[in-house]
């Protein structure tokens, strides 16, 4: 009975280690303050609140979240009352309410700014003390710059787009000097690099010949957001048709031109290609921003020889915006 008992607290402990690894993942925190820090973390779920409804996102799924600055809104009247205090004609007054609201949380700023550019702000011919300066005052502070932005950015294989609010306070980042819990505050850019176990899913993307064009140096590599690490395999299946005008109109598909035989040696060992010289309208890839595209076309098995994230494309040395059509890509990566 002693062993059996032993043997179930074994079991349990095994399957909490097993689940804390299945939701851990590594990432990069961009701090407000330009700091980096790497490290592994739990994150199983991201819940976002939007304006639609609560969104709960796999974090697999997820490849950066631009961290937003939501607004104080338990505080709003007490911030606006402070503010309406800065148009007293009392010099003390104005001190005492700006002092006091240049001590307020990150989150007073949005409140402020909103306030500033709405139909109750009356601005005032005083030059201290000032509402202009109080939140120029607080971004300083908290290393805000004018373009932020009220509601959290969460980027979906970095295809898509979400905004809304994901409420959390800090980050428990396991780092190799220890463990840091980070405030949410402190941050603007939370990426994510690598999960374990993620690579073995296949993952799908769509490359839109109107963009991604490998000669189109604004974004025409999609980032897939996989980190490769060497001498993991990576599979891709792909299918489609694009026309491009910037090969007289021609039609190509991931092997090529459409409608003529994949030009490429096949062996007994691989599904893809032999050869890793890209022609015009292959689906190409890379690994690391600045390295050499390879060909991959409708299918290929390869051995990645570097580290870094996994980029892809259409491949051609011309872009020209009207271009039309589509490749659906599937990566697997083991």
């Amino acid at each position: 009975m002693k062993n059996l008992i032993i043997f179930a607290l074994l079991f349990a402990l095994g399957m909490h280690i097993n689940a804390q690894d299945k939701n851990q993942a590594e990432v990069r925190i961009t701090l407000r303050d330009g700091s980096l820090f790497n490290g592994s973390t739990n994150l199983p779920t991201v819940d976002l609140v939007t304006k639609y409804g609560k969104l709960t996102i796999p974090f697999a799924s997820v490849s950066y979240i631009e961290v937003g600055i939501t607004p104080d809104k338990a505080n709003e009247s007490k911030i606006i009352d402070l503010i309406s205090k800065l148009s007293n004609e009392s010099i003390d007054i104005r001190k005492a309410a700006y002092e006091e609201l240049i001590q307020k949380n990150v989150g007073a700023i949005p409140v402020i700014s909103n306030y500033i550019y709405s139909e109750k702000y009356q601005p005032v011919s005083f030059t201290e003390f000032t509402v202009d300066g109080a939140l120029t005052e607080l971004k300083g502070k908290y290393s805000i710059d004018d373009n932020f932005n009220e509601e959290d950015i969460i980027s979906i294989d970095y295809q898509y787009l979400m905004g809304g609010t994901y409420s959390f306070k800090s980050i428990d980042l396991k780092t190799e000097f220890g463990t840091l819990a980070i405030p949410k505050d402190k941050m603007k850019k939370i990426e994510v690099i690598y999960i374990p176990g993620s690579e073995s899913a296949a993952k799908s993307y769509i490359l839109q010949a109107s963009k991604h064009i490998s000669g189109n140096t604004s974004g025409g590599w999609l980032k897939t957001g996989i980190m490769v690490k060497k001498g993991q395999t990576l599979n891709f299946i792909a299918s489609g048709e694009v026309v491009l005008q910037s090969l007289s109109g021609g039609k190509y598909n991931p092997d090529g031109v459409a409608g003529t035989a994949s030009n490429y040696e096949y062996d007994d060992y691989s599904y893809g290609s032999t050869g890793t010289y890209p022609q015009y309208g292959n689906l190409v890839y890379k690994v690391g921003e600045n390295a050499t595209a390879l060909k991959a076309g409708s299918k290929c098995s390869r051995v990645a020889d570097g580290n870094g994230y996994l980029y892809i494309s259409i491949y051609e040395t011309v872009y020209n915006s009207a271009n039309t059509g589509s490749y659906n890509v599937k990566v697997n990566i083991k």
